[in-house]
C-alpha cells in the first residue's frame, strides 16, 4: 500500500508559559511592588511538554483529554497563532483554523461587511467572496439579519456565520477547535455533514472534542493529551480508555 505524505511534523513540542508576566501589568502595580521591594514571582507553567506525531495527508486526527491538558494550545501553535518554546512545527499545506470562530469580527459591524472582513483576515480576494456570498448566507441561515450589527447576535449566531465563512473552501489541512458544539442541533448536524463532505474531498482534519462520540465517528486516530503530555495515540479504542481515566478523578 502507498505510504501517505506527511502533512503535519510536529517535533517534541513543549510550551512554557510565565504565569507571572501573564497575569498583566499596569503602571500602579509596578509603583506598589517597588514600595514593597517586591520582586517579580516567576511561575512558569509547560502547557505541553516534547509533543511528538505526524499527520499523514487525508488522515483525520482527534485530540482528547481534560480541560486545560494544551490541546487548544497545540491546536495554536500548529495553527502559527503562537510559537513553542521548544521544538519545531512543520506544515505542507495551507491551513484553515477554526479556531474561536468569530474572533476576527468587528461587533459594531453588520453581518454582510463582516463576512467580507472575516473572509479578508483568513486570505479570501473580495472576488471569491462576491462569488461564494449567496452560498454562504445560505449555509448560516441568516438571510433576514445580514444589515444587523454583528454585536446584537447570539454567540450561535456568530458561530454560525464564522463557520460558513470559514468553510467556503476546502483546504489542505483543517484545524477544528470544538466548534461542532455550537449553535442549536439542526445546525450541528448539518456543520458535521460539511464536515464530512470536506474529509471525503481529502482534507486532513486535525479535530478537538469532548464528544468521543464525535471523535470515534470523523478520527482515523486518537491523540489523548493530560497536563500537556501525549498519554497515548491510536485507534478509537483511546477514547475508551480516556473516558475509563474519567472515571477515576470523579
Amino acid at each position: 500500500m502507498e505510504k501517505k505524505e506527511v502533512m503535519i511534523d510536529v517535533e517534541h513540542v513543549s510550551m512554557k508559559f510565565n504565569l507571572g508576566i501573564e497575569k498583566g501589568f499596569s503602571l500602579k502595580q509596578w509603583f506598589v511592588d517597588i514600595g514593597k521591594h517586591k520582586k517579580q514571582e516567576k511561575k512558569d507553567f509547560w502547557a505541553l511538554s516534547d509533543v511528538d506525531f505526524q499527520v499523514r495527508k487525508s488522515e483525520v486526527v482527534g485530540f482528547i483529554g481534560s480541560n486545560g491538558a494544551g490541546k487548544s494550545t497545540l491546536l495554536k501553535i500548529i495553527a502559527g497563532v503562537m510559537k513553542p518554546t521548544k521544538g519545531s512545527i512543520k506544515s505542507y499545506g495551507n491551513i484553515c483554523p477554526m479556531i474561536e470562530l468569530g474572533a476576527g469580527f468587528d461587533p459594531q459591524l453588520t453581518a454582510r461587511e463582516n463576512i467580507y472582513l472575516n473572509g479578508a483576515v483568513m486570505g479570501y480576494s473580495k472576488e471569491l467572496i462576491d462569488s461564494k456570498f449567496d452560498e454562504i448566507v445560505e449555509f448560516s441561515e441568516l438571510q433576514d439579519f445580514l444589515n444587523v450589527p454583528v454585536q446584537n447576535f447570539s454567540s450561535g449566531m456568530v458561530a454560525r456565520l464564522a463557520f460558513s465563512i470559514a468553510t467556503i473552501v476546502n483546504p489542505e489541512i483543517l484545524i477544528v477547535d470544538e466548534i461542532l458544539a455550537v449553535g442549536d442541533v439542526a445546525f450541528q448536524t448539518k456543520s458535521e455533514a460539511k464536515m464530512l463532505n470536506m474529509i471525503t474531498g481529502g482534507t486532513t482534519v486535525l479535530f478537538v472534542s469532548h464528544s468521543t462520540e464525535q471523535i470515534k465517528k470523523m478520527c482515523d486516530r486518537v491523540v489523548w493529551i493530560e497536563h500537556g503530555v501525549v498519554q497515548k495515540i491510536g485507534g478509537k479504542e483511546v477514547c475508551d480508555e480516556y473516558l475509563e481515566f474519567m472515571k477515576t478523578k470523579v
